[in-house]
């Protein structure tokens, strides 16, 4: 096993490692808007890595620039879809969660 080979088996667990946080984050935080936060930004960031991880053993470099172009658009869906949820929320009139 190469160096390589062990950096993007790394970069994979971390990934999976992140997507587990933001599901115990959506499971286990109080309201609509923490667990928003939660999913969006640990998925984002374990998606990154995993991406990461499989450019580094991608088998060409067209390859690599695919997986970056399908990270891109996943995450301007997800932020967007993100705030059109928190919107509707809010307009629902779901308020944030306050320590009591």
């Amino acid at each position: 096993m190469t160096a390589l080979e062990l950096v993007a088996g790394a970069l994979l667990c971390a990934g999976a490692a992140f997507f587990l946080a933001g599901t115990v984050g959506l499971l286990r935080f109080p309201d609509v808007y923490t667990r928003l936060h939660a999913l969006t930004k640990a998925d984002n960031l374990g998606l990154g890595l995993i991406v990461a991880g499989l450019a580094l053993d991608a088998g060409s470099v067209a390859e690599a620039l695919q997986l970056g172009i399908i990270w891109s658009l996943v995450m301007v869906s997800s932020s967007l879809s993100c705030q059109l949820v928190a919107r509707a929320a809010r307009r629902a009139g779901v308020a944030p969660w306050r320590r009591r």
